[in-house]
């Protein structure tokens, strides 16, 4: 097994009018980790698509150790030792682990002789930091054990070059870095070459060789990374600088205030009627942010919806201001709840209405929308719209256009123009920047940390350890459904969380 050396000369691709890919030319070394940064938009997806058949570019080419080479199919590209470990899953839920390494062969025989696979797979297995039992259902895994089978699979099916889209998003700080330490390893030695999409800095310092940068479709830089900081990437990114910190300053929690968040001993069931989440208790003070760490899958999805009136509580109890909370729409009105889910589109939005008549459903039974009785004026509609839009920056700045057809950066941005119209007295935000641009993250980050200087009180679930770490008044680690750890936010230790969101650490949440 050999590590391949990837160029690209002059790639381009144009949908219609647009034009995705300009002329990009980048090399990746033989033996080499290869970061690809840029925003959402930026061409990345469609570079990469390119390079593994899914969508051919329509010009430049391609070389694959010094020889030029047509990748017009995804079997042209796992011909040539290419493979993509994608940020979605693409494992088979139905089969087993073993099933799913064996069958993504393409040279089986008629009839599998498992015998001689499965001792194929323990070989293998010896040789990989991370341990997955070849026996069990991929169905039954977490996000995070998916997303190394994804890995494994690549490993294993002996690809020479691998691109890894966003590989670590749903694994625990330690697991990331034995994945992509493991990654840089094989690199090293000459087996392997990879080209990473990240959106992590930190990333690409610890574990890349060489990065490359695209905007708006065009090659802005490439440069080794130690000749390289992050303040100087994301300058390329965004023609400015901008190091994702929040500005300004940060008054203290009060802890002599009552909290405006309660939770006590909050059960909730899955959509299989299991219990996800095991008598959760916490507390959110005005003008603080409380983080929950967890790898995904470990029961925040069931955790937010509860708390939003989309999940039934099975026991417990909540309280916002001292008194009992059931997320009906007249409690969050008059108390001031609001929320940030994940999946905006799916969860906070209908698609196939206009943007202001999302930026509405909040407002619509109120002056100035609502007039003589239930009718909605949609002239103050839009002029509300219109005066959030340009607030949040939300583009294209067509208040008439189905939110549905917007990128995800700029609905999450449309549903915080909304959710954070009136005043925020406690605000529920889940995974908010997951997949976005740098601008979106930053310009969400800025809102969330505004509002808690305002003094709301904000529950922030995220998988993204550095988002809380930055974020953060106090965190909390759930796993497997149980609040398991609480640390202030700026004595945290990333290996400390990390082993407690792993299911390693000593259980010391209050």
């Amino acid at each position: 097994m050999r590590a391949l050396k990837l160029e690209t000369i002059g790639a381009s691709k144009t949908f219609g009018t647009f034009r995705a890919l300009d002329k990009v030319s980048l090399t990746v070394r033989a033996g080499t980790v290869h970061a690809l940064l840029g925003e959402n938009g930026a061409g990345k997806s469609t570079l990469v698509k390119g390079l593994v058949g899914y969508a051919p570019l329509d010009d430049g080419n391609i070389l694959v150790d010094d020889r030029e080479y047509a990748v017009r199919l995804p079997r042209d590209a796992h011909g040539l030792g290419i493979g993509m470990v994608y940020q979605h899953f693409t494992v088979a839920p139905g089969l087993t682990v073993a099933e799913n390494l064996v069958l993504a062969r393409g040279d089986l025989p008629a009839r599998i002789h498992w015998k001689a696979e499965r001792e194929r797979l323990r070989a293998f297995m010896e040789k990989m930091p991370f341990k997955l039992d070849p026996d069990r259902p991929v169905a039954g895994l977490a996000a995070g054990e998916k997303q190394k089978l994804e890995i494994l699979k690549q490993l294993y099916l002996d690809r020479r070059l691998i691109i890894l889209d966003e590989p670590t998003s749903v694994l625990t700080p330690q697991e990331a870095d034995e994945v992509l330490g493991l990654m840089r390893d094989l690199a090293h030695a000459g087996q392997v070459s990879v080209l990473m999409i990240t959106h992590k800095f930190r990333e690409v310092t610890a574990f890349a060789d060489d990065v490359t940068v695209l905007r708006k479709g065009a090659l802005v830089g490439t440069c080794k990374v130690a000749d390289t900081t992050p303040e100087a990437l994301a300058e390329w990114m965004m023609g400015r600088s901008d190091d994702r910190t929040v500005a300004g300053e940060r008054p203290p929690v009060d802890r002599n205030r009552a909290p405006a968040l309660e939770v006590a001993g909050l059960a909730v069931n899955n959509d299989k009627g299991v219990r996800a989440v095991h008598g959760a208790s916490f507390q959110v003070r005005p003008g603080e942010i409380l983080g929950v760490a967890g790898i995904s899958g470990n029961g925040q999805r069931e955790l937010t919806e509860a708390l939003l009136g989309q999940r039934k509580r099975e026991a417990g109890a909540v309280r916002v201001h001292g008194e009992p909370y059931h997320a009906t729409r007249k409690q969050m009105l008059a108390r001031g709840v609001h929320s940030l889910p994940e999946e905006p589109l799916r969860n906070a939005c209908v698609a196939n209405l206009s943007v202001a008549e999302n930026l509405a459903l909040r407002t619509f039974d109120r002056t100035p929308i609502r007039r003589q009785g239930w009718r909605v004026s949609r002239g103050a509609m839009r002029d509300q719209a219109r005066d959030l839009i340009e607030r949040f920056q939300v583009t294209p700045p067509d208040p008439d256009r189905p939110i549905g057809t917007l990128s995800g950066g700029n609905v999450q941005r449309a549903v915080l123009a909304r959710e954070l119209t009136d005043e925020v007295r406690v605000l529920i935000v889940s995974n908010p920047v997951f997949g976005l641009d740098f601008n979106s993250v930053a310009l969400i980050h800025q809102r969330l940390m505004n509002a808690r200087n305002r003094g709301a009180a904000v529950l922030l679930l995220s998988e993204d350890l550095d988002e809380l770490l930055e974020l953060a008044d106090r965190i909390l680690v759930i796993h497997d459904g149980e609040l398991v750890f609480e640390t202030a936010a700026g004595d945290a230790d990333r290996a400390e969380l990390g082993a407690h969101m792993a299911g390693g650490g000593h259980r010391e949440a209050s």
